[in-house]
């Protein structure tokens, strides 16, 4: 009864997606025919090449399986010579869907799971036609094109080729660690860059910068200062707005980690935390209000031409910054090699100048482990994201220039500030 059961399941999910299938591939024939064009195949002949492809397996027969692929091949065939003669391109894509049809319904026996999920997306791919047709030729541009095959290049081809471990030759760096920083960076361009296209300069580019921000501060930083650095002024503004966002993030990443790894310390960590991240919240709606204060006649919803022929990634300054931030982490070694550990204080701000929340969840661990006073790792943490600061400071310099540092930099200073007069008030540096 089990074999029987699952064999009725096996049916009827094929049944079920040449029926979905077909019900969009339905609807398409009648807008067709509405156009005077008769498409080949609908709702019936869908659900019934599924259901065939689905017995055929039942039965065991590899054999009938395989004639049963060539005839509908063969029907293909006949169909599409049938309309090739129309003077409107007939296109490939039912005949296409009425073979990967019949093979979802051979699939539907074994894995009646998988089969339904491929029908769905196959559904969706063709009721879409539309929009993806839209996307491709009216919204997609020859440059965006471009650097997604590049970076699509980088991560799927030579993101994997890369050695793992460390290289001598590389004063111990591992070449793939290398490699993901610079995908990270250009990843983040291109989620600020569709960011600002969906939702325009100002709101996109905060939003995106608020959740790179949980990625990586200092990239979304570095990514959004190589977009600033020739942006008209009101995109200036939003992508210094999108920078200052992703510092707002680091402090409520920071107070998660506390609450994940060191619940008893956020009575003491919390007012630190609230107060560092409002005052850079509150220097980013500044920036943000900047932004959305341009005169009326300064339209900037549209890439300019020069923008538009050199693409949205900026691979030099992305490239710059991973570079730095491997000299950060050679010079982070070689200190710690050199002088050994001089104290807390010094130790956390030399690993936090490359990682503030690899630096705050190492010190969790050590007041997990009873080595550290809730005390001290609040003020370990403070120090911390201090450190990591003054590397974003000079990222911000490096990849936006000056006045996008300073922006930057004047936030980060005064969050700072905002986090150590609290801290002060509780008690951490006495």
């Amino acid at each position: 009864m089990t074999g029987l059961t699952e064999l009725w399941l096996s049916l009827a999910t094929a049944v079920g997606a040449g029926l979905l299938i077909g019900l969009e591939r339905e609807r398409r024939k009648r807008a067709r025919a509405g156009e005077g064009v008769r498409a080949p195949a609908g709702i019936r002949t869908f659900t019934v090449t599924a259901l065939c492809g689905a017995v055929a397996q039942a039965l065991e027969q590899p054999l009938l399986v395989a004639l049963g692929a060539a005839a509908v091949i063969a029907l293909v065939v006949v169909a599409y010579r049938a309309g090739a003669g129309r003077e409107t391109d007939p296109g490939l894509t039912t005949e296409l869907a009425l073979l990967l049809t019949y093979l979802i319904g051979v699939l539907a026996v074994p894995q009646p799971g998988l089969a339904a999920a491929v029908s769905v997306v196959l559904s969706a791919l063709l009721a879409g036609r539309e929009r993806l047709h839209r996307f491709a030729v009216q919204w997609l541009r020859e440059a965006e094109l471009h650097d997604g095959l590049l970076l699509a290049a980088l991560a799927l081809v030579l993101l994997p080729l890369m050695p793992a471990v460390p290289q001598p030759w590389m004063a111990g760096l591992v070449p793939r660690q290398l490699l993901s920083l610079l995908v990270l960076i250009l990843v983040l361009q291109a989620a600020g860059h569709v960011a600002l296209r969906v939702m325009g300069p100002t709101a996109g580019l905060w939003w995106a910068g608020f959740a790179s921000g949980f990625v990586s501060s200092t990239a979304t930083i570095a990514s959004l200062g190589g977009r600033a650095r020739q942006a008209p002024p009101a995109e200036q503004a939003a992508a210094c707005a999108g920078a200052l966002a992703s510092t707002v993030a680091t402090w409520v990443q920071a107070s998660a980690l506390m609450a994940v790894l060191a619940p008893d310390v956020l009575p003491l960590w919390g007012p630190v935390a609230l107060a560092g991240g409002l005052a850079a919240l509150g220097a980013s709606w500044l920036s943000l209000r900047g932004a959305g204060r341009q005169p009326a006649d300064q339209p900037h919803t549209q890439p300019a031409r020069a923008e538009e022929d050199r693409g949205p990634l900026r691979v030099r300054e992305a490239a710059l910054v991973a570079a730095l931030l491997a000299g950060v982490s050679l010079a982070v070694g070689w200190a710690q090699a050199a002088f050994g550990v001089v104290g807390m204080g010094v130790s956390t701000a030399l690993a936090a100048v490359a990682d503030a929340h690899a630096a705050v969840a190492a010190l969790a661990a050590l007041h997990a482990a009873d080595r550290l006073s809730s005390h001290d790792l609040a003020a370990g943490a403070c120090i911390a994201l201090a450190a990591n600061s003054v590397s974003r400071c000079v990222v911000a310099w490096t990849a936006g220039g000056a006045a996008f540092g300073r922006r930057v930099g004047a936030s980060l200073l005064l969050s700072a500030a905002a986090a150590a007069a609290v801290g002060w008030l509780l008690g951490l540096w006495r």
